[in-house]
């Protein structure tokens, strides 16, 4: 994709998550790789849903401003560190959905098999521990889980999906948003029951037939 075209779609999103209610006010960020020298990220300070093409930053690898007349966001560490950590990546979100971020100040795990489709598709989705906002604890926060999981939460801090088209990333995102509402109406209507070894045993041999599986271990559960 052109450069042009990239401003384009995280634009798009930028506004889809917003819409969704997956950020509000300036809060979220949005970046995409478009060389292995340079990213383009929304800025600090500024609505998704009023964001312009004009108002994107580029950043280098070391996370200084080569293009831009905004301040980038403060969680460019964070983008920086998951780059560093997945070459295989080309976008990363950064979301602060209500359910999801709910359930980790609660201390209710979303990385328990409960829903087929979610273990097909993104695998256990675990919780980085609390770190401060803006700091160099939050990329610390996520070296372990990075590497094997395209979803993960951000204990207080709301969730982190990449993926290699600004698409992918979303749907992770929205996808666990929605397991997030179902685990919370399953904890107000009684206990949880979930899916059993065997269970996700077959899931995972059904997954390998159409990916390599990166994040979901049998033991995990």
């Amino acid at each position: 994709m052109t450069d042009e075209i990239i401003k384009q779609e995280i634009i798009k999103y930028a506004k889809l998550i917003y819409d969704k209610g997956f950020v509000c006010a300036t809060d979220g960020n949005i970046s995409y790789k478009v060389s292995n020298q340079h990213i383009l990220m929304t800025p600090s300070g500024i609505r998704k849903s009023e964001l312009t093409e004009s108002d994107l930053v580029t950043l280098n690898m070391k996370g200084e401003k080569v293009a831009g007349k905004h301040p980038a966001s403060s969680e460019n560490k964070l983008h920086l560190k998951v780059y560093q950590l997945r070459p295989d990546i080309k976008t990363i979100i950064h979301a602060h959905p209500p359910v999801s971020t709910a359930l980790t100040i609660a201390d209710i795990p979303i990385d328990k098999p409960v829903l087929p489709e979610v273990i097909l598709s993104l695998g256990d989705i675990p919780t980085a521990p609390y770190a401060t906002p803006t700091t160099d604890e939050v990329p610390e926060s996520i070296v372990n889980l990075i590497p094997t999981h395209d979803a993960l939460m951000l204990k207080r801090h709301g969730s982190l999906t990449v993926g290699s088209t600004l698409e992918s990333a979303y749907q992770k995102l929205e996808k666990m948003e929605y397991t997030a509402k179902v685990i919370m109406i399953a904890h107000q209507m009684g206990n949880i029951s979930y899916l059993t070894n065997d269970e996700v045993t077959k899931l995972l041999l059904i997954r390998e037939k159409y990916e390599s599986p990166q994040n979901l271990k049998p033991s995990k559960f």
